[in-house]
């Protein structure tokens, strides 16, 4: 509908933006001008102006400006008409009439308003009556309070084919209204028309300016067909436009930049009550693409909720289906999945608030739930089967309507792909020949327990040594192992070598040896096995640490770092070295070691940057990394081999 500028300056002069604007913002005169906190940023200090002289707002933290129609737009979610009829009946303007052709249209829309009010007003009225026991014995079994009752209007449909019909016809509504508005059921094969709803708790669904403009039932009857049932198709109630809860949920989503989609009527009371009043529902339907739209009025991100069982996730497959070709700039969804066989209403009755607010801290964005349904799609052990995964792929992100957003998928999925082939490969070239290759991502070593050595030494005589090991992840090299990895790099041999030669390091820099990277895996496993060693013992010298190496099935590991320091130069790693020596080449090796893990993620990042775009800056950049891999390759080679020993330096060589 357009309005006329003379209508909207009418309505602008008979209301002050600072009297609109201070209803939600505390504002307090500075100058000629109202300030307070922005309504639109989280702030400590006044960034909002307001200007009734020139009738605007301004905020300077976030830049939004405007009217008072803009504001209403902006912190209500209201469409531009819906603004100027609220602020038309606040000012005392009378809103134009309709066009002389659809006054008859619009009479009989007038005539269904009153009509489906007088129907809430007639279900309140019931529940509070005494035929309304056993629907009041349901609500309070659901632990719904009364305020709640009252805030929802919810109400009940006795047990008769002709109540409400004989209700509203002392109304003076016809029945052919009735039939309309979807509250009797009519027809030329239904001899006498009856009531639609019976012997239901009732829960009115309103539109956005709170106006009842159906009805939702649940049956107290065991057996009826349907559970729940919903107003028909009507010249006001189309439900795939429309949610429940929409009109009340939209200030406290507004409010919160949060709006909270679930699956049923109960759970968005439910969640309401629990203080979630940005709650709403999709009516019998799965969400549609006029209720996404809606959704996005209230808050950029909405939260999809779903059921953690088979039917939940099946849901959620659906919505991806729905949003993946809307999303836009600023505009997408996230999931949330609630544990199995729980849904919101049984959460927080069971566990709380606390336990919902749980599930929305650990939220997934749509691109994760469309790669996690599309990899359990169909096995992708072989080049084929991610073949297949990949023109998947290729196929939802064509679907996308927004150039940019599809640029963006389009790339993050085939990282993933990418990342998805290197993990198999590094997986299978892992393993020895012939063993089965199984899932590439590995479980998490555990960390290692740093007080185990203090409680190990204040624990009394018997229980001096503990039954396990306090390093639960720590790896034990076994033959097989450590021919497996027959070479091994001289560094990361020096490194252990030092430590065992001088295991007075690890009082200091125990920390620092637990995240040394070390290529060979039969060196993780020596240094974790003396740092085990070295947490169940309090005092720990090289000769006692070798002992215990011995006992614990790494003694081939051990063996194998000698082997592979061939020469003497590296004075600081002897035994008889001075402590200064050993303290000073240790930081240094660190350093290298170090240098050297930092070149292989950047060569790690560079591929990848190379495969997914294809530029001639990617490739220069992985070229150049090879070549500092290949220059430090070099000069450690030179380093370990080449120069001679100068028995006189203060650091001897830890290269």
């Amino acid at each position: 509908m357009r309005f006329s500028p003379n209508l909207l300056d009418e309505i602008r002069s008979r209301l002050l933006v600072s009297q609109v604007v201070g209803r939600k913002v505390a504002l307090k005169k500075s100058g000629r001008e109202f300030r307070g906190l922005s309504p639109f940023k989280a702030e400590k200090s006044p960034s909002f102006f307001v200007n009734d002289q020139k009738g605007f707002y301004h905020c300077f933290a976030s830049g939004e400006h405007g009217d008072i129609f803009t504001f209403l737009m902006k912190t209500e979610g209201l469409e531009f008409p819906e603004a100027v009829e609220r602020l038309a009946a606040e000012a005392g303007v009378a809103m134009p009439k309709p066009a002389e052709r659809n006054v008859e249209q619009e009479d009989q829309r007038e005539r269904l308003y009153r009509l489906l009010e007088a129907s809430a007003a007639f279900f309140e009225s019931n529940l509070r009556m005494g035929l309304g026991a056993e629907a009041r014995g349901y609500l309070e079994r659901r632990g719904l309070a009364q305020e709640t009752i009252q805030a929802f209007r919810l109400g009940f449909a006795p047990n008769s084919r002709t109540a409400l019909t004989a209700h509203l016809k002392s109304k003076g509504f016809s029945p052919a209204d009735m039939a309309t508005a979807g509250m009797l059921i009519a027809g030329d094969d239904i001899p006498e028309p009856y009531d639609r709803f019976r012997n239901r708790v009732m829960f009115p669904i309103l539109d956005l300016k709170g106006r009842v403009i159906a009805f939702g039932g649940r049956a107290l009857d065991k057996d009826v067909p349907a559970k729940y049932l919903n107003s028909p198709e009507t010249p006001l109630f189309h439900k795939g436009h429309i949610l429940f809860n929409a009109a009340r949920a939209r200030t406290a989503a507004h409010d919160k930049n949060r709006v909270i989609a679930v699956e049923g009527y109960m759970d968005v009371v439910a969640l309401s009550e629990a203080g979630f009043n940005e709650s709403v529902a999709p009516l019998g339907t799965a969400l549609t693409e006029d209720q996404l739209k809606l959704l996005w009025r209230f808050a950029p991100e909405p939260t999809l909720c779903f059921d953690g069982d088979g039917a939940g996730r099946k849901a959620a497959d659906r919505a991806v289906e729905i949003a993946l070709p809307l999303v836009k700039p600023g505009f997408s969804v996230s999931f949330a999945f609630l544990p199995d066989g729980l849904d919101p209403d049984d959460l927080v009755r069971q566990r709380g608030a606390g336990a919902m607010m749980e599930v929305l801290e650990k939220t997934r964005p749509l691109i994760d739930v469309l790669w996690d349904r599309e990899i359990k799609a169909q096995p992708t052990g072989t080049p084929e089967q991610r073949a297949a995964l990949e023109a998947r792929l290729k196929s939802l992100t064509e679907s996308i309507q927004d150039a940019t957003v599809r640029s963006h998928y389009g790339r993050e999925l085939r990282d993933r792909l990418y990342q998805l082939g290197r993990d198999r490969s590094s997986a299978r070239d892992r393993k020895p020949a012939g063993t089965p290759f199984q899932s590439s991502y590995a479980r998490p070593m555990a960390a290692p327990d740093w007080r185990g050595r203090e409680r190990s030494r204040l624990a009394p005589p018997g229980k001096r040594f503990p039954d396990k090991s306090p390093f639960p992840g720590a790896l034990t090299a076994s033959p097989e192992l450590v021919s497996h990895f027959q070479s091994i790099s001289p560094r990361e041999a020096l490194i252990l070598k030092t430590l065992i030669n001088h295991p007075w390091l690890i009082d200091e820099h125990s920390e620092a040896v637990a995240v040394i990277e070390f290529a060979s895996p039969a060196i993780s496993a020596l240094r974790d096995e003396i740092l085990a060693v070295h947490a169940r013992q309090n005092s720990l010298d090289s000769a006692t640490l070798r002992t215990q190496l011995s006992k614990s099935g790494v003694a081939k590991v051990v063996d194998l770092v000698a082997r592979t320091i061939t020469h003497k130069s590296d004075r600081f790693a002897e035994p008889d070295a001075s402590a200064a020596d050993v303290e000073a080449a240790w930081h240094h090796i660190l350093a290298l070691q170090q240098r050297q893990a930092e070149l292989g993620l950047a060569l790690k990042s560079a591929e990848e940057a190379w495969y997914r775009d294809c530029t001639e800056d990617a490739e220069n950049r992985l070229l150049d990394i090879k070549r500092q891999i290949a220059r430090e390759t070099a000069m450690n080679q030179m380093d370990e081999f080449d120069q001679p020993v100068d028995d006189n330096s203060d650091v001897k060589r830890a290269g």
